[in-house]
């Protein structure tokens, strides 16, 4: 990846590094940037069972590892990096238990990229454990909560963990011929204790609508994304869920965002997407201050070859924007290279 940002750059071991967070990009630098960087840490493991009980009934389990944990391992000598755990689960008569992508994400409208989540900005993004009972193309799950939140004044992120209730999440699917479409409702609740003076909670929702729509071997995929308080939900938390009053009471923040992509077989070998993807959070700047991001938007275009079904090549250029509420902006553009064997 060759990536040049017009405000500065990101310094070494910083994720954004690795791979696209729209509220990574710098902004009020002085200099131009440019940073290169080369890694195999995408590379990921899946192994699955399918096992039939002693009742007759069948039971899945998953397990998926990846080396994108943080912090970053050693460059000078080893390049090593520690395996995590993506997905855990298992799935029994409609239910499914462990972690897995968020039912509030349509991981099946996420555009083929070189980048490793590709249109981030409006794209849902979330793994995290739970417990899901699916039946015809309705899925219901309670999940892990967490909440971000925002000081008084703004000056950074707490990440608290005092949720009470898990967060609910309903989705149904409509399968068509020409593709698909599907809903989703998020239900949560923002909470933040401080073991001090601060013990708060508030009520958020949010909704979630996308598609699928089949163009012959071409495709279109879209996503929207609205409501109040997703914070970690969109954008890999470029606003966070709440924040904090001059009494010390949460407010929900609302945010917006989507993608639409369009990819495109020019022949059994080669094919192509081009993507473009939006955040905007609507702060209140009294109480979050000006330093945190108002809007971010990206864009970007590919080709990829495979000499066979297993093996692709591909090259990706993305130009990407970043906007915060006291008037910064800054932009980046990146090229990026890949080869990837799946088998």
């Amino acid at each position: 990846m060759a990536s040049q940002y017009s405000d500065g750059t990101l310094p070494s071991g910083n994720i954004g590094r690795d791979f696209y967070i729209p509220g990574l990009t710098p902004v009020g630098g002085e200099d131009e940037g440019t940073a290169f960087d080369m890694h195999a840490r995408q590379t990921r493991f899946n192994f699955s069972s399918n096992t039939t009980l002693s009742n007759g009934k069948a039971l899945k389990a998953t397990i998926e590892l990846d080396f994108m944990a943080t912090p970053n391992g050693d460059e000078r000598v080893s390049n090593s990096y520690s395996p995590r755990m993506r997905i855990a689960t298992i799935e029994y008569d409609g239910w499914l238990f462990g972690q897995t992508w968020s039912t509030f994400q349509d991981v099946s409208v996420l555009p083929e990229t070189l980048d490793f989540i590709g249109a981030t900005d409006g794209t849902i993004f979330v793994r995290q454990a739970m417990v899901r009972y699916s039946a015809g193309g309705l899925s219901v799950a309670l999940e892990n909560p967490e909440t971000t939140v925002t000081p008084f004044g703004g000056g950074g992120r707490i990440v608290a963990d005092d949720n009470g209730v898990p967060d609910l999440v309903l989705r149904y699917t409509l399968k068509q011929d020409w593709g698909h479409i599907s809903a989703a409702t998020l239900i949560r609740q923002l909470a933040y204790d401080d073991g001090n003076a601060i013990d708060s909670t508030e009520t958020a929702a949010a909704l979630s609508v996308s598609a699928k729509v089949n163009l012959g071997r071409n495709d279109v995929r879209m996503m929207f994304n609205t409501g109040a308080g997703m914070g970690r939900y969109l954008g890999i938390n470029a606003a966070n869920g709440a924040v904090l009053n001059a009494s010390g009471e949460l407010e929900s923040i609302d945010s917006s965002g989507g993608l639409i992509a369009y990819r495109h077989l020019w022949s059994e070998q080669w094919r192509s997407t081009l993507s473009y993807s939006w955040f905007s959070a609507d702060n209140d700047t009294a109480l979050t201050g000006m330093g945190v991001t108002e809007s971010t938007r990206s864009v970007r275009v590919n080709a990829i070859y495979s000499p066979s079904k297993e093996l692709s090549f591909g090259v990706e250029y993305a130009h990407a924007q970043r906007d915060v509420e006291n008037g910064l902006e800054g932009d980046m553009d990146r090229l990026q290279f890949s080869a990837k064997y799946a088998f």
